[in-house]
């Protein structure tokens, strides 16, 4: 019964976070756009690449969390290395985005 119960729920609130990592992205994008423009219009400073590097954090922990709960509804062994290699590969991405986030701080600070 449980079993069941997993089966059902699991790949709903997969979707579910893979949606919310999606609409993350696009309203980041968006809003990063939307400073983008108003930067060049005004010849403010506004830190674009930090918070749009924020966006693209957050929805990739999202993202990673669907795949950390797919591992519960994994079928075979095949199915589970490519979903090693996507969690691999999606955390390596996190790592380079703050890496590159902190880079940046350090050379708005030097500077």
């Amino acid at each position: 019964m449980l079993g069941h119960l997993i089966e059902v729920v699991t790949p709903i609130v997969i979707h579910l976070l893979e949606l919310m990592g999606i609409l993350i992205i696009i309203v980041g994008s968006i809003k990063a756009f939307y400073r983008f423009i108003v930067n060049m219009i005004t010849k403010k400073f506004y830190p674009i690449k930090i918070e749009f590097a924020q966006s693209l954090t957050l929805a990739l922990e999202f993202k990673l969390g669907a795949e950390i709960l797919k591992t519960v509804i994994v079928r075979s062994m095949d199915e589970m290395y490519i979903l090693a290699a996507i969690i691999v590969l999606r955390a390596i991405l996190a790592f380079v985005i703050h890496w590159e986030m902190k880079a940046d701080l350090e050379s708005k600070i030097h500077n």
